[in-house]
């Protein structure tokens, strides 16, 4: 059974970064897309970006395009979230998720994720 944990979130300054880490186990995730995704108060949650099995695919919300970076590293079995000027919008719980599909997909959408992990905070203030 595939687990993800989160970390890395926390309090950080308008204009700030933070990293954060989906830590996997049970399984390698080469055969996994996995998402990033946030859920602000009393809003959906929505997809933030996401990398394909194959690590060669990879797509982003336009409200991130261009500070937030995804990434894995095979040896870890982990992937990051490289979020750089961060915006009080960007609060949110931060959640991973995975869905075992075929190396070079991966979809952003929430619905397509059976594995998920508990969740992270972040927040932008000053």
């Amino acid at each position: 059974q595939l687990q993800l944990v989160e970390s890395g979130g926390g309090l950080v300054q308008p204009g700030g970064s933070l990293r954060l880490s989906c830590a996997a186990s049970g399984s390698t995730l080469d055969y996994y897309a996995i998402g990033w995704f946030r859920q602000a108060p009393g809003k959906e949650r929505e997809g933030v970006s996401c990398i394909s099995g194959s690590g060669g695919v990879t797509n982003y919300a336009d409200s991130v395009k261009g500070r937030f970076t995804i990434s894995r590293d095979t040896a870890k079995n982990t992937v990051y979230l490289q979020m750089n000027n961060l915006k009080p919008e960007d609060t949110a719980v931060y959640y991973c998720a995975a869905v075992r599909t075929s190396t070079n997909f991966c979809p952003i959408r929430p619905l397509f994720y059976n594995y998920w992990g508990q969740g992270t905070q972040v927040t932008v203030s000053s």
